[in-house]
């Protein structure tokens, strides 16, 4: 399918932007969209999605429960998925998270049955934490400080680099044998915080440390700083996850789906700390 027309969802996010590079580097055409791209899709604006579609043969859909607020993830993927369906596209890529407990009140899975209900060739990711949250995301500034506090106690976490989710994406997109495929994906290993900590204060030579915290605490420093309450207690619980070891055991899936290991969170480590990223 190189020759056909894909459109990425959330193109400027960590899975959105790797997707594009990689389906453009298997000569497929590429429009990428957001709510602040020239051709703009915003999940609120049905509005929107209609000349976003205009094209394209396959998607590739990020969920949008990872914010602030009430999102029926069921319906609004779900229409988006119809119309898409009723305009040619004939694969669907559907990006979730390997959580199947509510956190905060959400299904994080809840988007799932839309596609998998649309018409389309469908498949789902479902992967496991980011290497990236450590260096581009959310956990960031708190290591560059010096104390990462989480409620994740010593669970254990096979995260998993969004360059392999990415490659995984394209290969769904654009090759044959993924339709009707929920793939779990994870890194070669499971690590607690306090070791995945512990490699990027030896890599960088600093003095940086985890910190367990109770769930209620996480929640208090988060409002302290601004954070809807609705949405602390939702990072709490997706934290509260790892701290239950609720997806701590890794899966073959990147090797099987591409011929090779994931990477692992050393090499991850190795290459940010080159980048300076941690750096204060």
């Amino acid at each position: 399918m190189t020759d056909k027309n894909v459109l990425v969802l959330g193109g400027t996010g960590k899975t959105g932007r790797r997707v594009a590079a990689g389906l453009r580097d298997r000569g497929a055409a590429v429009r990428t969209v957001s709510r602040t791209s020239p051709v703009r899709f915003d999940w609120d604006d049905p509005d929107t999605w209609e000349p976003a579609l205009t094209g394209a043969d396959a998607v590739y859909l990020v969920d949008a429960q990872d914010r602030p607020g009430c999102w029926d993830a069921e319906q609004c993927i779900g229409d988006f998925a119809a119309l898409a369906v009723d305009r040619g596209v004939r694969r669907l890529v559907l990006l979730q998270a390997r959580v199947t407990d509510e956190v905060g009140g959400k299904l994080l899975i809840a988007g799932e049955r839309a596609v998998q209900e649309s018409g389309a060739d469908w498949t789902v990711l479902r992967p496991n934490w980011f290497f990236q949250n450590f260096d581009e995301g959310v956990l960031l500034e708190c290591l560059r400080a010096g104390e990462l506090p989480l409620p994740a106690g010593e669970g254990r976490e096979p995260f998993v680099d969004c360059e392999d989710v990415a490659a995984v994406a394209v290969a769904a997109l654009l090759d044959h044998g993924h339709a009707g495929r929920t793939y779990e994906l994870s890194g070669p290993r499971a690590l607690t915080f306090a070791e995945a900590v512990g490699t990027i204060a030896h890599a960088t030579g600093r003095e940086i440390r985890y910190t367990p915290v109770t769930h209620g605490d996480y929640v208090d420093e988060l409002v302290c700083y601004d954070v809807p309450g609705d949405y602390a207690v939702f990072l709490a619980d997706l934290v509260g996850q790892i701290r239950q070891g609720k997806n701590d055991t890794p899966t073959d899936t990147v090797r099987r789906v591409l011929g090779r290991e994931p990477r692992d969170f050393d090499d991850f480590v190795k290459d940010a700390a080159l980048r300076g990223v941690w750096d204060l």
